[in-house]
């Protein structure tokens, strides 16, 4: 990790360091000197695009040797870091609404890689529907080496990663809070089985407990990293809907499997399919809007 790495992500351990403090100082201080230790600012209040007493509050969390211990043990962790800076960053990811500044990834990074990710979201109440959708369009899915990624979330996120895995395909999860806080705990095991053999992404570090609003940011990262967003059973205004809106924001595709209409658990599936989302039907629906 070259200098400018490491005091970016030494500023994205600062609770205080927002993404807007951190694109701040990156305007005015694009190789960040400003908050090396033995760095004395020439700076003012006036000139400095931030309120002083916050910028005075980073650079007190910076002088502690809790981040740098921090740090050092995410490489005996198998833990790697991606900036934006950085050739591994996904592309696609870095043309969404505040990109994350930094990756935490543990597994295959060459997944970010795959022209041809899908992210697979939907109701954490899934239902039976859900299951035989899953047998019915993954396995034609993964024969084109589609990469399914989702949130590790209970539901139907849950099971499009354990139908990738299930019929040799692989999956990418990125998850609302730091690898040292896996949630839910129930997906534990499903998450070290991805780490080991697919890749889990967070933009939180890992020592970062998720917290409510998290989650919805997250998906943004879903979404930013995939060519095309399928939901498999939603409620209305629930998450999976914010990810098929980031999906429309970010200029993607948003594919819907329609539902029961008596069924509350496919209403906001039903709804994208009116606002304009792909009915599909078939492997083959989605297959020919990504695979080129």
């Amino acid at each position: 990790m070259d200098e400018f790495t490491s005091r970016l992500v030494k500023l994205h351990h600062c609770k205080s360091a927002s993404w807007k403090i951190i694109y701040q100082l990156l305007k005015i201080d694009p190789m960040l000197n400003s908050i090396s230790p033995n760095y004395s600012s020439v700076y003012t209040p006036i000139d400095f695009p931030l309120n002083h007493s916050k910028f005075k509050t980073i650079k007190e969390e910076l002088r502690s040797n809790k981040i740098d211990e921090q740090v050092q043990q995410y490489k005996y962790d198998h833990i790697r870091i991606i900036s934006i800076f950085d050739d591994e960053y996904p592309p696609l990811l870095k043309e969404i609404y505040e990109p994350p500044w930094i990756l935490y990834t543990k597994g295959d990074l060459t997944l970010l890689k795959n022209a041809t990710i899908l992210a697979v979201v939907g109701s954490r109440e899934s239902t039976a529907y859900s299951h035989q959708v899953i047998q019915h369009l993954f396995p034609q899915l993964i024969e084109k080496d589609v990469v399914i990624a989702s949130g590790l979330a209970k539901g139907v996120d849950t099971l499009a990663h354990e139908g990738a895995i299930k019929y040799g395909g692989r999956t990418i999860a990125v998850i609302g809070g730091g690898f040292y806080h896996i949630y839910p705990e129930s997906n534990k095991k499903l998450a070290c089985s991805i780490m080991n053999q697919h890749l889990l992404i967070s933009e939180y570090p890992p020592n970062t407990k998720p917290a409510r609003w998290h989650f919805p940011m997250r998906n943004r990262i879903i979404s930013g990293i995939s060519r095309g967003t399928l939901i498999i059973q939603a409620k209305r205004r629930r998450g999976s809907l914010i990810t098929a809106n980031f999906a429309v924001q970010e200029g993607r595709e948003v594919f819907a499997v329609p539902g029961s209409v008596l069924s509350p658990h496919s209403d906001g599936a039903n709804e994208l399919i009116q606002q304009g989302a792909k009915l599909i039907r078939n492997a083959e629906d989605i297959i020919e809007e990504l695979v080129y």
